[in-house]
């Protein structure tokens, strides 16, 4: 293809834009690190300090929306009109969205998390740390951050693109999700520009943040592995992963996306189902039970924290932190995953990027967060001195080491975070491209391959800067940064889908 053809394919004023803003921060982050480190902390504490309510109220609405959605008429309606045919099965749809949704996310918090929340409790649930009570608020926090809300935060955008890219015929673009407050139906508007220009430069952040968790983890697993300290090896794990997500999205959804999806997929189950026999399997039970029971019991406490306890500390650190990683990404992960839900009925796309994904991050961090509390209050808080001196990415590993067949389950364990964050980037990768091209459509879907190329080296970049420079924090704040204006954009499809199941023009679709 000549320059001047490929050059026709950008949407320049959605791609150039947004790339000389992620390399104008990443300028000034070389040119100034301790100033660029500065301006980035007074934002994220703005932003914690003035929006929690809003993340609070956002996410609430939107799991009551899905509740809605799932038990009415218009889950009966199929998306791309009644005689579509599926893209995929129901496996292979359900092993996609699983891996482009979860990303390194269970792995690096899964362990971790629980321990945290254990060792050092809210003030606002009253519980002594390393408590049995402080054992059920962990468990109900670890199921409110990983299961139904994140979710709904994924499928309600999701849904809607589906319905505007397949039902109405609307531009493949994030703007096409407002159908029901919008009139115009191409992304070629300013605001289309900008609502996707915006989102772009919010998930190049989410992903980065991701990618910073797992490039850690898996720095943490080779130097557990080998005993290795060389300071080179965050860099090599760096390029190898973005080298790989990125020619996996250039092979695009019916090979390589599709293959690694359904691999990493079968090892979730495989090491789920591995410790869930190894482990302490009694106590994993008892956890569970008791989680659950905590986390329905106190679900709307627990969703309205911000507004409940607007001065605390934790849910900024935690809460917040969550509902923004997850925001972060759910606009560009809502084109990919509204693009492969063709052919299946709303109830059913409801079904596969909702429900089955949370039950399964249900049995997930009732398996991997119950092993990790019960091996901490019955081993005399080694994982959480672990935690103190080598940082969360170490958690997963000391984990193995009360468990038979420690190297190989680590070994499984580096791989499977290698494969994940490999699996959610490359369909993300894909959608980033799809949107800064012109001519997307459901007969050509596929972007071209050198901007899929610049977006995953520009991924592979801030996330190499953010955690050489600020560590976890860095990665936080790179959540926290990406999600605020997504938030806005979330709240507002919500408004436009309630406007338009309670106006029945979902009769039209």
């Amino acid at each position: 293809m000549r320059l001047s053809e490929l050059l026709q394919k950008f949407r320049h004023r959605v791609f150039w834009p947004t790339l000389a803003l992620l390399l104008a921060a990443l300028a000034y982050s070389v040119a100034d690190a301790q100033g660029f480190l500065k301006q980035t902390q007074n934002i994220n504490t703005f932003i914690l300090n003035h929006f929690g309510r809003l993340f609070s109220v956002g996410t609430s609405l939107m799991l009551l929306t899905c509740v809605v959605i799932f038990f009415h008429p218009i889950g009966k309606k199929k998306i791309g009109g009644p005689n579509a045919r599926p893209l995929l099965s129901h496996w292979r749809w359900f092993s996609i969205v699983l891996c482009t949704t979860i990303a390194t996310g269970i792995l690096f918090w899964g362990t971790a998390e629980p321990i945290y929340h254990l060792s050092d409790p809210p003030s606002f649930m009253e519980a002594d740390p390393f408590s049995e009570k402080a054992a059920e608020n962990a468990m109900g926090f670890m199921f409110l951050h990983w299961t139904f809300t994140p979710y709904a935060i994924y499928v309600l955008p999701a849904l809607m693109f589906a319905l505007a890219f397949y039902n109405q015929k609307r531009s493949f673009s994030i703007q096409s999700t407002l159908f029901p407050l919008l009139k115009t139906s191409t992304g070629e508007s300013w605001i289309g520009n900008l609502i996707d220009g915006i989102c772009l430069f919010s998930l190049v952040a989410g992903m980065a943040a991701s990618l910073g968790a797992g490039i850690l983890t898996l720095t943490g697993g080779v130097r557990n592995l080998t005993g290795t300290e060389a300071k080179w090896l965050p860099t090599i794990i760096t390029i190898v992963v973005v080298l790989s997500f990125t020619i996996s999205a250039i092979t695009g959804l019916m090979k390589g996306i599709r293959i690694l999806s359904d691999i990493n997929a079968r090892i979730f189950v495989l090491m789920a189902l591995v410790l869930l026999i190894l482990g302490p399997f009694q106590e994993i039970v008892y956890h569970a039970a008791s989680g659950l029971i905590n986390y329905f019991q106190n679900l709307p406490e627990m969703s309205l924290v911000s507004i409940l306890h607007p001065e605390d500390q934790w849910p900024k650190d935690w809460t917040t932190f969550n509902w923004a990683n997850w925001m972060a990404w759910a606009p560009i992960t809502a084109l990919f995953l509204g693009r492969i839900g063709y052919g299946y009925t709303v109830r059913k796309f409801l079904l596969f990027n909702w429900l089955l994904p949370s039950f399964f991050g249900i049995a997930w961090m009732s398996i991997f967060s119950g092993t990790a509390i019960s091996l901490e209050m019955n081993n005399f808080r080694s994982l959480s001195e672990k935690l103190t001196i080598d940082g969360p990415e170490s958690i997963i590993y000391e984990l193995f080491e009360y468990i038979p067949f420690t190297s190989i389950l680590a070994a499984v364990f580096l791989i499977t975070a290698f494969l994940s964050y490999v699996t959610a980037a490359d369909s993300n990768t894909e959608a980033m491209g799809g949107i800064s091209s012109t001519g997307i459509s459901p007969e050509a879907p596929a972007p071209p391959v050198l901007i899929k190329l610049v977006w995953g080296i520009a991924i592979g970049t801030v996330a190499f800067v953010m955690i050489n420079m600020a560590g976890i924090e860095g990665i936080k704040m790179l959540s926290n940064l990406g999600g605020l204006p997504a938030l806005f954009l979330l709240v507002a499809i919500n408004l436009g889908l309630i406007y338009l199941l309670t106006s029945k023009k979902y009769r039209e679709l």
